[in-house]
């Protein structure tokens, strides 16, 4: 485990290989995509589609459990991290990034564009496709990676256009991520995501996270609710809860176990605060039928 005060936010620098104007790579259960697994960030937005398996989305504030894969649009300088541990067998995670601009300064802005643009704009929040939007259009996700050069190219522009035409969508910050692009700002709540991320399987304290930031504790919880919408504690409960329905999912350790994996110490609590979360008690979580999709 990494030392959460060494565990520093990136901002990520892309660069599109040669003869490319945005950047698409393609991971399966042979070679892993090991470079997003932290919290991180960069101007270019972002379009991930997994084609099968579970996984956590952690988008901004935003973090859930997703099963039978996900297609997600992400914004520029939104805070994100990534949605498989392990790919196995037949599982593949397709990764697309590019600027706004990536066509041009003006270039987007002709009026057959202005749906793509306001499905960018919106993709500021992030954005999850379900249904059988996600399934069909993460298809054609997947088969840009067949491509080069112009073909590829008209093929992310027909991408675009059909998720700006999708009703099969949830924003995945809805109440609004208000990080601004500041550097201090992505810093300061990434060095707390990351925080979560390495340390949420114990006890933490506000005055321990507080003190991460260079914070007093009550300046740090307004800052925190601020930035992202809600408080530290339920950013906390959250991300274990969605790591709990993901060991749920994947594991057959017990309930127990899984409760105390998650950060818990009170199964009573734990059980509350799933049901709550989820609509479900962990044992009917675990038990619903397999073919239920979950967006």
């Amino acid at each position: 485990m990494n030392s959460p005060i060494s565990s520093k936010p990136v901002l990520e620098k892309l660069a599109p290989s040669f003869g490319s104007s945005f950047t698409l790579r393609q991971f399966d259960e042979q070679r892993q995509n090991q470079s997003d697994t932290f919290w991180h960030y960069h101007p270019e937005v972002e379009l991930v589609y997994v084609n099968r398996g579970s996984g956590r989305r952690m988008v901004g504030s935003h973090v859930s459990h997703y099963r039978n894969g996900t297609l997600v649009l992400i914004g520029g300088n939104l805070p994100h991290s990534g949605f498989t541990d392990t790919l196995v067998k037949q599982q593949q995670e397709t990764v697309i990034q590019f600027l706004p601009s990536f066509l041009g300064a003006y270039f987007m802005d002709v009026p057959e564009l202005t749906p793509i643009n306001s499905l960018l704009q919106k993709a500021k929040s992030g954005i999850a496709f379900l249904g059988e939007d996600k399934r069909r259009i993460g298809a054609q996700v997947s088969k840009l990676a067949q491509l080069q050069g112009f073909p590829r190219l008209l093929g992310l522009l027909e991408v675009l256009h059909q998720l700006a035409e999708s009703r099969e969508y949830r924003m995945l910050n809805a109440d609004g991520f208000t990080l601004e692009t500041q550097l201090e700002d992505n810093e300061r709540i990434n060095t707390v995501f990351n925080f979560v991320q390495n340390e949420f399987q114990r006890s933490i304290s506000l005055t321990e996270v507080a003190e991460l930031t260079h914070l007093t504790k009550p300046s740090f919880c307004r800052y925190f609710k601020k930035i992202t919408g809600k408080t530290f504690v339920t950013f906390l409960l959250e991300y274990r809860l969605s790591h709990a329905a993901k060991l749920l999912h994947e594991n057959k350790r017990s309930i127990l176990d899984v409760c105390y994996a998650c950060g818990f110490n009170n199964f009573s609590h734990f059980t509350k605060k799933f049901k709550a979360h989820t609509g479900r008690t962990p044992s009917a979580y675990r038990n619903e039928l397999r073919g239920v999709l979950v967006g």
